[in-house]
Order: C-alpha cells, then structure tokens, then sequence
C-alpha cells in the first residue's frame, strides 16, 4: 500500500505531494541482516518478529512527529541531497545494467562490481535485449520531446513491449534471451497483527531506533531532493507523522518496514503527479491490475523497465547545480563530491551522514572565524557614517572601534578573543572599545564570558567596553545576572551618537588636548587643536 507525504509550494500555497513510500533495498538488507539473528528467515516467529519491528518503527516516527523533530531535516544542506540524488541516480542505472543489456550480474553487487563485471564480459551482452531497451529508450526520448502531451513511460513501454513480441515471434525467446516480467500472481496480502508483548519489544527496541533513523533519514532526503526538481519545501514534522501511520498500518496489512523509494517517487514525479490523488489512483489500479490484469504483464519486457528507469535516473541529475556550486564554493563542491561517491560504495543512509557531518564541519569552520574589522568613521560623509579603516585612515589615539560579524558562541570565542587581546597589545594607548554588534546574532555562556572578561580587563587598565546596536538576544545574554556586573547596562547604547558621545567622555582630556586625529564631531567641543570634524 503507498505511502505519500504533503508539502506546500513556497510560490502558490498548494500543496502537493510526490513522495511514494514502499520497500527499500537498505531498509530490506537491515531488516533481514538484523532479525535474521533472532529467528529462521521465513518462519512464523520471524514474520511475526517483523511485524512487531513495523509496528515499532511507525510508532517511534509518530512520536518524533509529534515532538516537532522534523526540523531535524535543517541539516540536511541543499548540495548534500545534490549530491546524494545524482548517487542515488547512478545506484539505479547500475542496478538495470543486467536488465537493459541481458548480463548475469550477481543480486546484490556494489556498483564498482557492477561497472567491472559489464566491461569484462561484454560476449555475454544479448544483443536482442539491447535492442528492445534501445527502442523503449529511443521512443521514450522522442516522445517526451516530440509529443509532451502523450505519457512518454506508457508509449516507450508499449514500443518496448512489441518490440520484443515481434523478435520472440520472429527468432524465438531461445535465441533473443527477451525475459518478460511474467504474470503476476492475482491475490492480496491477508491481515496480520503484531505481538505486543513486552519482552519482545525490548528486544527489538535498538533494531526499531536504528531502522528508524535510517527510514527518515531515507525520507527526508529522497523527499527533499525531489523538491528541488519540483520547487517545493517539505514540512519534516509531518512527513514523519505521515511515514509512522503508513508503517503503524502496514503491520495490519502484512508488511515490513518502509521509507521513500527513490524508483516510485521518481516515476510519480516525472509521470507529472500534482497532488496526492496520483498515488492514490496507483494504489487502486495496482489492485485492479494485480486481480485482473495481472496476465498481461506477461508481455513486458524487463529490458523495457529498465530503460524506463534509466530515463527516470537521468532525470535525478541536477547539472544546472553542479555548475553553480562547483563555480561558487570550493568546500560546497568538496561536500557533493563526497556525497556522491559515498552514495556509490555504502550504504544510501551511511552516505547522507557524511555528507552532514562534511557540511557541518565546513559550516563550524566558518562560524569559528566571525570577520573581525576595524572601522572608523567616514570624514566625506555627512554622518560620519562608519566603515573600514583605509590603509592610511585615521583612527581615535584612545578608542578602538570594532565590527564583528557573526554569533559570539562556544566555537568562536578563540578567535574572537586572541583577536580583542591581539588587538590590546598592539593599540595599547586604546585603552576604550567600542564593538559595532548590530551582526551579532546570539551570544552564548562562553561567548558572554569572554566578554566580561573584556569588559575587566579594559575597565582595570582604565579604559572601557560598550556596545553599539546591540540584537536583544545578545542583550538578554549579557544582560543576565552573571555577567551584567562587569559589562553593565550603561555601557549599552541603541544609536550611535549616545555611543560616541559616552566614549568621547570618558577619554583622557589631557591627550585629546595634543590630538589631530579629531576624527569624531564630538571632538569639536574638546579643547586643543582644531577639530577636522567640524561640519
């Protein structure tokens, strides 16, 4: 029975769907490789085992769905589901390789023994198979190019069909090697029921986590890389909802644990399925098919279906994006490239964590950097406006006065804290520090820490810290009990003139009295020389 997921379209409201969940090749390789320690594969216990496992699984997926975990998906960047669709896409082809070309591969072969085992036996390829993949290929092409409104699957498949019926007729099966799907057996799955028995879900209690997290992480990723063929966004929280019902009912319904599939939510979405009706209608002509047509199926060639899929895996490429990101960003390419071949030699769940874990380790490399500018103000502009120090710009002989653009938290505190300290040995006559804080958008314990050590250590050697514009998160932060004693309050300011004129006080009178800098309006009213600042 499929299984969809709802989204909403960012740019008209609708809400659509695409996702069609079933089995998966990893969920079935875990569950088998997992429950097949616990009971003989095929017998009543094990079934049984399995049924309870399904049950498991969509009740842990409703909790997470409801616990509002589905942003969870965040993390999942948009060049790791590049990455890992275009390896997904390459998982498919390979996987029709002895389809479309009539070659013994073993079941379950990687990819790379996939590739060998084509190129080291090429006597063994049949060339009437390939002809009936080539036709179904060639029509299919031509057709969606030639005639959009026909469905370019259903026409490529019959071509493909009497194709292969002309050449069976004409030289016999012997001699083509054309295989047929053959007829399908025209019965439905009975009604089951789980054992809810205490023990034995405790027991499969780590087996359920485990194939959880790789039936979301499955999910979310195929979901996620066919919205950005679609355009569309994808509520995480209710594609887990929706996944754990689909599983909590399969267990009623005879079945084992399911996630997205990447070849049926494919099919639907280059079928061009609009809402959630497309599966629906799938779901209630497969029933039909499966009792009365199922004979029929006897004449497809299972060379046609996988030149089907090799259209759909083709259409998984997003090469618009590869380009982009190899042209914008050296670690975002970095990122797809490990995804992708990750994708082709492990496990597709395996795959999606490293790409996560890459792109969070780049993300937490950038964030530990936060650019750190001296800026001074603008002496042609009006409002002396701040910006950054020219080479040969001026600045005030007593203040320093800093940018820092990015979240002051536990990971960039070293930098931004040898950047401060760097900055008092080297300015030590800048005894006051004024930090421009409209880019910071958070600060945490540490980041708070290292500010009121700041803000002591400036205040013994007799200067100051104050801050500009700072974002009210920063400021419920630092404004807290443990740190508010040695920033304080005053030494907030929400404009820039309050700012200027606070610091401009409280400097050295008597080195204002030989300055030339003058670099602040306020200056004007200091004694000594001339002040340039004077509009």
């Amino acid at each position: 029975m499929p299984r969809w997921f709802r989204r909403r379209s960012p740019r008209c409201g609708v809400r659509l769907f695409h996702l069609v969940s079933g089995p998966t090749n990893a969920i079935s390789l875990v569950v088998f490789a997992t429950m097949s320690h616990l009971a003989e594969p095929g017998s009543a216990n094990y079934i049984s085992l399995v049924l309870t496992l399904t049950f498991m699984v969509g009740a842990l997926q409703l909790l997470m769905g409801f616990a509002r975990l589905g942003t969870l998906v965040n993390f999942i960047s948009h060049t790791v589901v590049i990455g890992f669709t275009a390896g997904a896409a390459m998982l498919i082809i390979a996987s029709q390789v002895k389809n479309f070309f009539g070659l013994d591969i073993p079941r379950g072969a990687v990819f790379f023994r996939t590739i060998e085992f084509f190129f080291t036996h090429p006597a063994d390829i049949k060339p009437w198979v390939v002809a009936v993949g080539m036709a179904t290929l060639a029509s299919g092409i031509l057709v969606r190019k030639l005639l959009p409104a026909i469905p370019y699957m259903i026409a490529a498949m019959l071509v493909g069909s009497f194709t292969a019926l002309g050449l069976n007729q004409w030289l016999g099966q012997e001699v083509t090697g054309i295989r047929t799907l053959g007829a399908l057996p025209g019965a439905l799955p009975p009604l089951s029921a789980p054992h809810f028995h205490l023990e034995t879900m405790r027991d499969l209690l780590t087996i359920a986590v485990a194939v959880t997290a790789l039936a979301l992480t499955e999910a979310v990723s195929i979901a996620r890389s066919i919205g950005v063929k679609s355009g569309q966004r994808i509520d995480g929280n209710q594609e887990f909802i929706g996944q754990g019902l689909s599983n909590i009912a399969g267990a009623f319904f005879s079945a084992y644990p399911s996630s997205g599939s990447f070849n049926r939510s494919g099919l639907n979405f280059e079928a061009g399925a609009k809402t959630p009706l497309a599966a629906a209608f799938s779901a209630g002509f497969l029933v039909i098919v499966l009792l009365a047509v199922a004979p029929l199926a006897a004449y497809l060639p299972i060379a046609s279906m996988a030149a089907i899929l090799f259209l759909v895996a083709w259409g998984l490429f997003d090469f618009h994006h590869f380009g982009v990101i190899a042209r914008s960003s050296s670690a975002e390419l970095a990122v797809l490239i490990v995804t992708f071949i990750a994708t082709l030699v492990i496990h597709l769940e395996e795959a999606i964590l490293i790409g996560i874990v890459l792109s969070m380790m780049f993300y937490l490399n950038r964030t530990s950097q936060p650019l750190i500018r001296i800026v001074v103000p603008d002496p042609a502009h009006p409002q002396r406006k701040f910006g950054p120090k020219p080479e040969n710009g001026r600045e005030c002989p007593q203040l320093k006065i800093v940018r820092i653009e990015g979240s002051l938290y536990f990971g960039a505190v070293n930098h931004v804290g040898e950047t401060l300290q760097g900055y008092a040995e080297q300015f030590a006559e800048q005894k006051h520090l004024l930090l421009m804080s409209k880019s910071i958008n958070f600060v945490d314990i540490a980041g708070a820490e290292l500010l009121a050590h700041e803000a002591r250590s400036r205040r013994k050697g007799g200067g100051s810290l104050s801050f500009y514009s700072l974002r009210a998160r920063a400021e419920e932060m630092l404004m807290k009990p443990d740190y508010a004693v040695d920033i304080g309050r005053d030494a907030l300011f929400a404009t820039k003139h309050a700012a200027i004129a606070s610091c401009v006080a409280r400097l050295d009178h008597e080195i204002c009295r030989r300055c030339t800098a003058r670099v602040f309006i306020e200056c004007a009213s200091l004694p000594g020389p001339p002040s340039k600042a004077t509009p």
